[in-house]
């Protein structure tokens, strides 16, 4: 393998020069361990100094600041497991299998594994949906539970399986159930402090303007706690694909798994099987499971999937993945999305493995060159303005009024006119955020392409496929659907108005959709799942269609809230 050379920077991507730096060894591989340390060391020294200002001040005695949020979390720690093994259980008819049920290879590969790190082997439990996704619970890697989908083990290769489950023995391994649940302790007591300080600044004068400060202090240290142990999370997952990388020796096949369960991309003319495979065992998962997570809750349901190249050979083809990791790594949301989760957003996991690779002697699975067209920020302001629409009405509203105010006596009706600009901000994002009923045919691979795509800026389409399993695999409530077309798989969110009436649909309608012919209009969006929010489906079989209304809801309410206002202010 040759060394690039870094003289023209200009003419490389920000991943060439990472990896040519890394091959030269001016460049090393973050050191996760030491991040995380660092992490929490800062977190808790900030705590510390909060705890004792709090007992200094009177706000709290020394043992309440010790004791409460660790008892709290303890008791989380140690029920939590077992609640959601019930859950499991009993909503999403999890069955747990013996290792004897695993496809050979993957039991050979655990054991080794566990054999290795000196941990005991696993419990496995399947659950029986297409939808694919994988993840770990428990108290420690003594009692670990390793929940994979009927689906992953289809779509997946022997040694993507592999990589998959390293990844979550990587959590194992890491003692992240007790790690994050350590982690998980100071944004609790520095809420606990904000609370206690709240309330002695409301029963006594003194001091006050003091213990009001340490209050102020203490929700800005629950906040910025918030944010950090969710960075904290993400490195976790950073750490845990680097131990698959790792202990598989191979890299590309953990992202070659990412890329399909992920983006929901196959490999190239292969279609997602609906049934269990026959040539291994994966026919003894009959038992249904459920809501799996190598992902986060959010980005774990981004199934979407583009498939090209030659049938015989079975690749990937890379420019369709490319295709697929625009938007990470483009469209100002998904940062926005990415603070505000517990995992990496794919595409920079995608490009981490790769750096992993080079530093292994090995190439790449993907190499994300291509440089960004425009800034996209213009969109996002816009996309911004339109989501806060509502808001900036009814503050408009409530400005005038305390004009008024300012000048003569302010007449209660004149409350109608921030109700008016409510309605009114409530009616144009709607209009802005729900395209016209013109809803073209399109793919799955070719909705995955689009960048300048948002909560609010939708793509109209139609999609036809078959329905293959549920938006949250097994779960008996979940009334979301996963589709399938010639290209790919794709979340479907079936909205209503109502909560209740979706959860109705899920339970008793959603079921005889399911391995259905379908066709879908509906609007493309990314939050950061791709999904396409249904206008209307219909089963080909029948012709019987069923249709959201979700948006004629936001209209109403708009009109009634514009109409309302007016009528106040007459």
């Amino acid at each position: 393998m040759t060394s690039p050379s870094l003289s023209d920077k200009s003419a490389l991507s920000p991943s060439r020069i990472r990896h040519a730096e890394l091959r030269l060894g001016s460049r090393t591989l973050t050191n996760l361990f030491l991040r995380s340390i660092i992490t929490l060391g800062i977190l808790y020294g900030v705590l510390s100094l909060l705890l004792i200002t709090a007992v200094e001040a009177g706000v709290l005695n020394a043992l309440s600041a010790l004791v409460i949020g660790i008892l709290s979390a303890t008791i989380h720690f140690i029920i939590g497991p077992w609640i959601l093994d019930i859950s499991l259980r009993f909503l999403y008819s999890l069955t747990w299998v013996e290792k004897s049920a695993l496809p050979e290879h993957l039991a050979t590969f655990v054991q080794g594994v566990c054999d290795d790190r000196r941990i005991a082997f696993p419990s496995f439990g399947i659950i029986n949906d297409g939808a694919p996704q994988a993840f770990t619970y428990g108290h420690f890697p003594s009692n670990a539970r390793v929940v994979v989908s009927r689906g992953l083990l289809e779509l997946l290769s022997p040694e993507e399986r592999e990589a998959v489950v390293a990844h979550e023995l990587g959590h194992v391994c890491h003692w992240d159930m007790v790690v994050m649940t350590i982690a998980q302790l100071i944004p609790l007591l520095a809420y606990y402090i904000y609370r206690a300080a709240s309330e002695s600044s409301s029963k006594s004068s003194k001091r006050n303007g003091f213990i009001s400060l340490i209050a102020a202090a203490a929700y800005v240290v629950y906040i910025c706690s918030e944010l950090a142990i969710l960075w904290f999370s993400r490195v976790r997952e950073y750490y845990a694909d680097q131990f698959a990388a790792e202990t598989t020796k191979n890299p590309g096949a953990l992202a070659q798994a990412l890329v399909k369960i992920g983006y929901g991309l196959a490999a190239a003319g292969r279609n997602i099987p609906t049934q269990p495979s026959s040539d291994e065992k994966t026919s003894r998962f009959s038992g249904a499971f459920e809501a799996l997570n190598i992902f986060d809750k959010r980005a774990g349901l981004s199934l979407v999937v583009a498939t090209g190249g030659r049938r015989d050979t079975g690749a990937i083809e890379p420019e369709r993945v490319k295709d697929a990791m625009q938007w990470d790594l483009w469209n100002p949301w998904a940062s926005y999305y990415e603070i505000l989760s517990t995992h990496p957003l794919i595409a920079k996991r995608l490009e981490r493995l790769g750096d992993i690779a080079v530093v292994m002697k090995q190439e790449p699975f993907i190499v994300f060159d291509r440089n960004k067209p425009e800034s996209y920020w213009d969109e996002f302001f816009v996309d911004l303005c339109v989501a806060t629409l509502p808001l900036i009405g009814v503050t408009f509203g409530i400005g005038l009024i305390l004009l008024q105010a300012l000048s003569s006596e302010v007449n209660p009706h004149w409350f109608g006119l921030a109700l008016a600009f409510f309605g009114a901000g409530q009616i144009a994002k709607t209009s802005l955020s729900y395209k016209a009923q013109s809803f073209p045919a399109n793919t799955v691979a070719q909705l995955l392409k689009e960048v300048e795509v948002s909560p609010i800026r939708p793509v109209s389409a139609t999609l036809e496929g078959t329905i293959i399993g549920k938006g949250i695999p097994g779960f008996i409530f979940s009334e979301d659907f996963i589709i399938q077309d010639e290209s790919g798989i794709l979340f479907l969110d079936y909205r209503q108005p109502i909560p209740l009436w979706e959860t109705f649909f899920g339970l008793l309608k959603a079921g005889g959709y399911q391995g259905k012919a379908v066709a879908v209009k509906g609007w493309y969006r990314r939050a950061p799942v791709p999904f396409l929010e249904i206008s209307e489906i219909t089963l080909k079989e029948s012709g019987v269609s069923r249709r959201c209304y979700t948006r004629f809801a936001k209209y109403i309410s708009g009109g009634l809230s514009l109409a309302l206002g007016f009528g106040l202010l007459l």
